[in-house]
């Protein structure tokens, strides 16, 4: 099979906001600007890093770290809720710039997406030109960075994007693919999460250029059905089209404790959070859903999950972690130590909560 990636004509666009939730406060609250800030509680509130501004991270702060970690590391850190109505307008408004340039539009969460500017709607041509303009108008509309990132297609646009930030642009041509993605660290590979990084690193697999020595059969028999995945993107190779209206069986998330545990009152943190990124997905594909699960990974990362169904479909936060909070307290835990939990929701029918929100607004309860 030839290293050249398939589909080398296509021109892909992956747009990543810069520390999105943070920039948005100091946006809108200048005392913010310029100092440490931890977007996602009080450091006394058990919460969870949701998101951290560039001065905090200097201190090692990240995303899904205790907030009490958190002020650990910087005492002197700014420590404030999540305000989610405003940075769904945010995004909203970044969708709009999107849309000026195609129609090609996949959103991944409220500040990243894909763009397929092959055929762009204002005939610039040059895909590094409209990422430009695209952060130039974010920028000066919004008073916010974004990172960009440029190639052939997804995969490598998404790596690319992550390469120079904050308000970075990168551009992976078809020539140079194959080198960057033989020098990309595994741990950097979009798909390749902490524990597949180090049972790779444990084979001696730790760039791009060590996973090619591999074959698609080898891979599989390491990695499952994902080793088939890797196999393609570290040749460059992924078909995979941008899909504005692709069908969506399900909508969650899901974050990693910062230390296992089996504190009921540091998992109910957790799930409020998730509940209400989960409710800010619902609203941007418009989608209730009738069926709740929870998903429980556990210290040993055995993994189970629990479901209820509910007469009529909801799309509120709050009912989404109430009754989460049923279900962890049914799955009978007992001491058992948690690392992961996750809330899904499923068995969708449409209904316009975005244009119209009534009765259907949703509940941030903090």
């Amino acid at each position: 099979m030839s290293d050249q990636p398939e589909n080398a004509i296509r021109k892909i666009i992956h747009i990543d906001m810069d520390a999105f939730y943070a920039s948005v406060e100091q946006r809108d609250f200048p005392e913010y600007r310029g100092k440490p800030l931890v977007v996602g509680g009080k450091p006394d509130s058990r919460g969870v890093v949701a998101t951290a501004s560039y001065e905090a991270r200097q201190y090692g702060i990240r995303s899904a770290m205790s907030c009490s970690k958190a002020y650990q590391l910087c005492p002197t850190a700014i420590f404030v809720y999540p305000r989610f109505d405003a940075y769904a307008a945010v995004s909203k408004a970044i969708r709009e710039i999107f849309s000026r340039y195609t129609d090609l539009i996949e959103p991944l969460s409220l500040d990243e997406a894909y763009l397929d500017v092959t055929d762009d709607k204002l005939g610039i041509g040059s895909a590094i030109d409209i990422a430009k303009s695209i952060k130039d108008a974010i920028k000066n509309e919004l008073n916010l960075t974004a990172s960009a990132g440029v190639s052939v297609n997804k995969f490598v646009a998404k790596v690319a994007s992550d390469m120079n930030k904050p308000d970075g642009l990168t551009f992976i041509g078809p020539s140079k693919i194959k080198a960057f993605m033989e020098k990309l660290p595994v741990e950097k590979f979009f798909g390749v999460g902490k524990v597949t990084a180090a049972k790779m690193k444990a084979m001696q697999i730790n760039t791009g250029a060590d996973l090619k020595n591999l074959s698609e059969s080898q891979l599989i028999a390491q990695f499952g059905k994902s080793g088939k995945f890797y196999y393609k993107i570290v040749r460059g190779i992924d078909n995979r089209p941008v899909q504005p209206h692709r069908e969506t069986k399900s909508v969650g998330a899901e974050d990693t404790l910062s230390e296992d545990t089996n504190d009921l009152a540091t998992m109910h943190e957790l799930l409020k959070q998730i509940s209400e990124t989960v409710a800010l997905r619902l609203e941007k594909h418009q989608l209730k859903g009738k069926t709740v699960t929870l998903k429980i990974k556990f210290e040993d990362f055995k993994l189970i999950t629990r479901s209820r169904s509910f007469p009529v479909a909801i799309n509120q936060a709050g009912i989404m972690f109430q009754e989460a909070i049923k279900l962890l307290e049914e799955a009978n835990l007992g001491t058992a130590k948690v690392r992961l939990l996750g809330i899904t929701l499923s068995r969708f029918y449409e209904d316009i909560i975005v244009e119209n929100p009534g009765s259907n607004q949703l509940e941030f309860n903090f």
